[in-house]
């Protein structure tokens, strides 16, 4: 048991992941003395603020001045492994069409839901900016130039914005919490092949504006990376606190502000939908579940409600700390400052919430691994072993693990309220202006804090 924990950690923090069965280990949870650890981590993020109110605004700028370390050396070219990865795609689809129908050992929902989803973006947003060689688009899209000779016809309509990469990106949440069946690996493979070919044709026609503004994955992706301990500066690859790219880098579009507000938000509603409280909500028995079919239009409202009542309590926030600092700053340039410092409270929430699905379900993706044409192999000399949960009906397992979720829920509050310092006193001229402007944007965070340690703890019936 201990080897396949291990393996587990080992998948979470070295390849990329996804949402299989939420395998949940609530029951023991709830046996914990959560109201201790809930009060206890809103009153760090809560220290956080009073200390940052009382020292020196340097010292939180210094936090986030990275170490330079070396320069870049040669790296493979973004191109060829940008096909690369397109032919993984292709071969993922192909697996989806025509290989297994069960989803824990079809490679197409594994890939998707365990390997990006929870892994892929993870290594995104903590440690590296993979995504440059990683996006399927961008080589295909380059070998046709180079094939025909033609660049993109048309100029991407300015007047779209965001927009088209946000609508993508609310489809996505509606499919991965609506769907009836989103790992059926056929009707997964309709969507990612379809919307592969939807992307690349896209990219032909507009050029590279079209990933930045309507493609929802790069736009996920570049937000993330942006989180990312590793980068670079000045010609040379740079560590520091996660968060210091965004520290120093340019203000976000407002269409970019409100993607990084929504991956909060829908990533929270993640977590809300599954919950007792919500299936109450519905005049539902979490105990007798009727199946994801009987909650298609509840949950698809429930999420628009969701993000929309996050971005009008963020919008507000925002306003009342304009009018306390005393104007000079308009209400679309805060928005566009502050925005950002939501990606850590997102990224963390997204790292709680999917920890137990990754370490049951990745497992799966380690058993495909080591025998991926299902002819009996053992390439990674796993031996013979079933997928076990058995760390989820152990007290002290369990323990472990929720406290590694709800550490990184309060650490990427306690760095979201950092970094908010630091854009404040970018933003304004006077310390006293910066942090009467993130006091409301401050007690927005710490009730979240508390909201997302709650629903952590909440007993789920789905």
């Amino acid at each position: 048991m201990i080897r396949v924990v291990l393996f587990g950690l080992a998948i979470c923090w070295m390849t990329p992941g996804a949402v299989q069965a939420h395998a949940s280990e609530q029951g023991f949870v709830l046996l914990l003395p959560t109201d201790v650890y809930i009060t206890a981590g809103v009153a760090a993020v809560a220290l956080t603020v009073l200390v940052l109110a009382l020292v020196p605004g340097e010292l939180a700028q210094r936090m986030f001045t990275p170490l330079a370390l070396w320069r870049r050396g040669r790296v493979a070219p973004a191109h060829v492994t940008s096909c690369l990865s397109a032919l993984v795609v292709i071969a993922l689809v192909l697996a989806g069409i025509y290989g297994r129908r069960d989803p824990l050992s079809n490679p197409l929902p594994l890939s998707v839901w365990i390997v990006w989803w929870i892994g892929m973006v993870t290594v995104q947003g903590l440690v590296w900016n993979h995504w440059r060689w990683s996006n399927p688009w961008t080589g295909p899209a380059a070998l046709m130039v180079r094939l025909t000779g033609e660049r993109a016809p048309l100029r991407y309509p300015a007047a779209l914005g965001h927009a088209p990469g946000i609508v993508g990106f609310l489809a996505f949440c509606g499919f991965l919490l609506a769907d009836p069946a989103p790992l059926d690996p056929a009707r997964l493979a309709g969507i990612v092949g379809g919307y592969w070919l939807l992307m690349l044709g896209g990219l032909a026609l507009f050029g590279p504006r079209w990933l930045l503004r309507a493609e929802a994955v790069t736009m996920l992706m570049r937000l993330y990376g942006r989180m990312a301990v590793l980068g670079r500066r000045r010609g040379r690859l740079a560590l520091g606190l996660p968060g210091w790219q965004i520290a120093g880098g340019p203000r976000l579009p407002l269409g970019a502000g409100l993607f990084a507000l929504l991956l909060l938000g829908g990533g929270s509603f993640d977590g809300l939908n599954e919950t007792f409280w919500w299936l109450a909500r519905l005049g539902i028995n979490p105990l007798e579940f009727p199946g994801r079919s009987a909650v298609v239009t509840p949950t698809l409202i429930g999420l628009l409600g969701a993000n929309a009542a996050l971005i009008s309590v963020f919008v507000l926030c925002t306003w009342v700390g304009v009018r306390l600092a005393g104007g000079g700053v308009s209400l679309i340039t805060a928005l566009r400052a502050y925005a950002p410092a939501i990606l850590p409270i997102a990224l963390g929430y997204h790292i709680a919430h999917y920890l137990v699905s990754l370490l049951v379900d990745g497992q799966y993706v380690l058993a495909w691994l080591s025998d991926p044409l299902g002819r009996g192999w053992d390439i990674l000399r796993l031996g013979a072993y079933s997928v076990s949960t058995g760390f989820l009906n152990t007290p002290a397992t369990v323990k472990v693990i929720w406290l590694t979720q709800a550490g990184a829920v309060v650490i990427g509050h306690v760095i979201a309220i950092l970094l908010a310092h630091v854009l404040a006193l970018r933003l304004y001229r006077h310390r006293r202006q910066a942090v009467l402007s993130q006091l409301p944007l401050a007690v927005f965070m710490v009730a979240f804090t508390c909201f997302g340690l709650w629903l952590l703890a909440s007993p789920r019936g789905m």
